[in-house]
């Protein structure tokens, strides 16, 4: 993944304290309750999926993008250099969950909507993630947790 040079030097006591603030909205209670729904019912692999699953205007739309808006917004921070790649990676694993869930219907809905940049920050750090995953031996089995296969 080509990050900044950021994610090549040590973390520093300022990365600590973002991924700090990270978790701390993670335990905001809407999330927490878009992140459990997540979690047990998101199974979308198409956008017709998806749009049966979370039709817009449904308590599930606004689950949905809690969840992936909320990924997106941290996966910018280690895109821009702002959050180290490596302790972003050790600590946010969830990250990885969401874009498995949701990677098979984004390039179709990207198109729909006519926005490519939809989740593009996600990707992007996620696609780092499953690299460093592949290499230890360990992403096939976590993405088959993911997908209940």
């Amino acid at each position: 993944m080509a990050t900044p040079s950021k994610a090549e030097s040590p973390a520093t006591y300022d990365d600590a304290n973002l991924l700090l603030r990270l978790y701390e909205l993670r335990r905001e209670e809407k999330l927490r309750q878009a992140r459990d729904w997540f979690g047990k019912n998101f199974h979308a692999n198409t956008v017709e999926e998806f749009l049966k699953l979370c039709p817009l205007g449904s308590q599930e739309n606004a689950y949905f993008r809690m969840v992936s808006s909320y990924w997106e917004m941290a996966a910018s921070f280690v895109t821009n250099g702002v959050l180290h790649r490596d302790l972003f990676a050790q600590n946010c694993r969830e990250m990885l969950f969401v874009w498995i869930r949701i990677s098979d219907f984004i390039p179709a809905w990207r198109e729909r909507m006519g926005n490519p940049n939809i989740a593009r920050n996600l990707e992007a750090v996620a696609n780092g993630m499953i690299e460093d995953e592949k290499r230890q031996g360990s992403f096939e089995a976590f993405r088959k947790m993911v997908r209940g296969a």
